[in-house]
């Protein structure tokens, strides 16, 4: 059975704040950490009014340290806006904090709209996103000391210095990061909650072209994917439509708080609007915690997975919760012991 982890996109709800969005993520990461489940990512999104976390590499070290067994790290930090050697450096650090629990996930989107992505830009050319695989090549160098002789970053020494380095995974949503990450010999995660077209065929080119590096000796597949359980399956599709209409909205310009299942119920959809619900229904999977988990393993087993990934939202935080404490049921998760018992 494959490992089951934690998306969280830290969502700002309707009547909500972002600072209380960012109580539920704590709350939500000890939560998951009880249950057992094995590692919990934060997602970066700017300029954005229904998600909360621009900064995942600030987000992760709080995480940490109110958990203590499950893994925590980025889904992920969008590397176009940024110098490879302060993100070697940030996570660097959290390595060190918190040793043999931080993950790097490394994403190529910029997280928000080009205007916010050009001011975000770090040098000239900075949100290029061809420049991409040049960056994740300089990551990987600072992160492994490993600049080929001649290498101009030769010497330059990603502090703090230690054994440890986070665990890398490219993330995306096409063959692109797939193709880097099996050149680069990372850990890869497709985001289905965004395209779930192809995405069996994208992890298996990964698999398939997968380059041993120091990083990982064999391919590691992971697979994100938007779900909502509840007790029963009326109630689950009733929570869902709060994503539908969010998702509407989001896909026609009008970036706002996720709205509530009464907002959702009210609204008089476009028919444009309805076939983007439609598309977006297509990659989510809602239902009872045993139709949850089946339909979640059978598209692990169709993309050969490891790990799925699994990302929740809904308006009222308690159904969110008692959605992953469903599903951890379902899968059969061991709980963590608290350290304080």
């Amino acid at each position: 059975m494959p490992l089951l982890s934690v998306l969280d996109q830290a969502p700002i709800k309707s009547g909500g704040t972002a600072s209380a969005a960012i109580r539920e993520t704590l709350e939500l990461a000890r939560i998951a950490d009880r249950l057992g489940y094995h590692r919990y990512w934060l997602a970066e999104h700017h300029a954005t009014p229904g998600l909360a976390c621009s900064s995942p590499e600030i987000l992760i070290g709080r995480v940490a340290g109110c958990t203590h067994g499950i893994r925590v790290g980025s889904g992920g930090v969008m590397l176009s806006h940024y110098s490879p050697l302060k993100v070697a450096e940030s996570f660097r650090m959290l390595e060190t904090l918190f040793p043999g629990r931080i993950d790097l996930g490394i994403g190529r989107a910029p997280g928000t709209d080009q205007r916010t992505a050009r001011i975000l830009a770090h040098e000239p050319g900075g949100g290029d996103l061809d420049r991409f695989p040049e960056k994740v090549g300089h990551l990987l160098g600072f992160l492994g000391n490993s600049f080929d002789p001649d290498h101009p970053y030769r010497g330059v020494r990603v502090m703090p210095d230690g054994p440890g380095n986070p665990e890398v995974w490219l993330l995306g949503s096409s063959d692109q990061s797939a193709v880097l990450a099996a050149r680069y010999g990372t850990a890869f995660a497709f985001a289905h909650f965004i395209n779930s077209d192809g995405f069996a065929e994208v992890v298996q080119f990964y698999r398939q072209g997968f380059r041993p590096s120091p990083l990982l000796d064999g391919p590691r597949a992971g697979l994100a994917v938007f779900a909502i359980a509840a007790d029963t399956e009326a109630e689950a599709h009733r929570l869902a439509r709060s994503r539908d209409l969010f998702v509407a909205q989001l896909y026609t310009g009008r970036t706002g708080p996720y709205p509530s299942v009464q907002e959702a119920e009210a609204y008089a959809y476009s028919d444009h609007e309805r076939a983007i619900v439609r598309g977006a229904r297509r990659r989510s999977i809602v239902g009872t915690p045993e139709q949850v988990r089946d339909h979640l393993q059978g598209l692990g087993r169709e993309a050969g997975a490891d790990e799925l990934i699994v990302l929740t939202i809904t308006h009222d935080f308690a159904a969110r919760v008692r959605s992953y404490e469903l599903l951890a049921e379902a899968f059969r998760l061991t709980p963590r012991t608290p350290l304080s018992a």
